[in-house]
């Protein structure tokens, strides 16, 4: 079991940048990629991007590409999400969530069934 914790929600200004948090916990592993989502109110989630636990290896649909940005920690077990220039339509709640290779390559990184793990989200508002 992995148990994941995201922070660093909270309302910011369009222009703005935020910070999240993702702590996991429990049996992690080099191997795991950890995705970050969103779920805008009325919309269906969609996916933010990824990053390869052990190499560091991020992927990010063309959507996001710019002004999100994936890292990670190792020493304290922790994924970030950088979010610059934020937009209203930023306005969200963020969820991680993990998962094992063997299952998220065949499948596309992408693909939300695919990850056994999720964060209880936190929430993102961007005002104009």
């Amino acid at each position: 079991q992995v148990q994941l914790v995201e922070s660093g929600g909270g309302l910011v200004r369009a222009g703005g940048s935020l910070r999240l948090s993702c702590t996991a916990s429990g049996r992690t592993h080099n191997s795991i990629i950890m995705g970050w989502f969103r779920q805008a109110p009325g919309k269906e989630r969609e996916f933010v991007g990824a990053i390869s636990w052990g190499g560091g290896a991020t992927h990010y649909p063309d959507a996001m590409k710019g002004r999100f940005t994936i890292s990670r920690e190792n020493a304290k077990n922790t994924v970030y999400l950088v979010m610059s220039s934020l937009k209203p339509e930023d306005t969200a709640v963020y969820y991680c969530a993990a998962g094992e290779p063997l299952r998220l390559f065949p499948a596309g990184l992408s693909e939300q069934s695919a990850y056994d793990y999720w964060g209880q989200g936190t929430q993102v508002a961007v005002s104009s």
